[in-house]
């Protein structure tokens, strides 16, 4: 019986532990050819956590392969993307999973430390992305998922640097989909909530042993198939799955002899009201509103007074 993988070819970084095990392992159950990817070890090569990797997943029947790369360097990754095309001739899938933690109150936080999760996270990221583009490009197919997270979504103590990236990829999740598009490339957005070590100490002890890892890859599978979703940020952990939506409220227009901060202050329920939220598509979705709202309230049409909601 065909899996829903049969003749795709994933590449998921950071795969040697946690997460990115788990994904590797679903993604190859599901008939995918799994490149396994972590940091190499002491000779450059395949590190012993990717090796085993890959030793699980044949022994399972699966296909697999480890490459050693630092995300965080593209000359790393492309080096790594142009061996396995060598290998096996296209890239379908992309997992970014990669990522570290260097947690620590704004106030105490080193910069070099905000500047290093950065650059695994969400510059590795681009790293990653960049270097199989033009391959999913030619052949008018790829699946791309991006690791958010409820840290870059909502906030947490003691990980401005971790959110900062988190946050980050929603924007590149966001553009990358509107320049895939035509090209059969559709890049979404994964957000988990799972027990690993780099939450390890991090969460209450019944909520950690709720939060299985191998309960959040599903959603990786979905993310990867035909089937996948657009430029959508999923939410998953202890086998729950959510979709989490950006959207704005209409606004309310204020003419230029009243945006005082009182002005604002008497506005600015009205301008938080939920009710009238929508959904943009693009950057230039959210002037065309602007543009709108500010023109019907101007022209004083029911319904559309100055200083009220539209």
């Amino acid at each position: 019986m065909r899996k829903d993988l049969d003749g795709r070819v994933a590449i998921v970084t950071g795969a040697g532990s946690g997460l990115g095990r788990c994904h590797a392992l679903a993604l190859a159950r599901a008939g995918a050819f799994v490149v396994v990817n972590d940091l190499a070890g002491p000779d450059g090569a395949a590190g012993v956590a990717a090796q085993s990797v890959v030793r699980e997943i044949l022994a399972e029947g699966g296909q697999a392969v480890a490459e050693p790369a630092d995300v965080s360097s593209f000359a790393a990754v492309e080096a790594m993307v142009e061996r396995v095309i060598a290998r096996v001739g296209r890239i379908d899938i992309l997992v970014n999973n990669a990522g570290i933690l260097r947690d620590r109150s704004f106030a105490k936080m080193e910069m070099t430390h905000f500047e290093k999760v950065l650059a695994v996270h969400l510059t590795g990221s681009a790293n990653c992305c960049r270097a199989v583009w033009e391959q999913m490009r030619a052949q008018m197919y790829g699946r791309i998922v991006l690791t958010t997270s409820c840290s870059g979504l909502y906030g947490n103590f003691g990980q401005a640097n971790y959110a900062a990236a988190k946050t980050g990829m929603i924007g590149l999740m966001m553009t990358l989909q509107q320049e895939g598009l035509k090209h059969g490339i559709r890049v979404n957005c994964l957000s988990p909530l799972a027990t690993t070590d780099m939450t390890d100490g991090l969460l209450p002890a019944d909520t950690a042993a709720r939060l299985d890892p191998e309960a959040v890859s599903p959603a990786v599978v979905f993310m990867a198939s035909d089937d996948a979703p657009e430029k959508t940020i999923i939410g998953a952990g202890a086998g729950v799955f959510s979709v989490v939506h950006l959207i704005e409220t209409e606004g309310v227009y204020l003419p230029p002899e009243a945006r005082s901060p009182a002005d604002f202050r008497a506005a600015f329920e009205a301008m938080s009201d939920i009710s009238t939220a929508r959904h943009f598509d693009t950057g230039f979705d959210q002037a065309t509103g602007f543009i709108r709202t500010a023109d019907r309230a101007r022209s004083n049409k029911p319904g559309a007074a100055i200083g009220c909601p539209l």
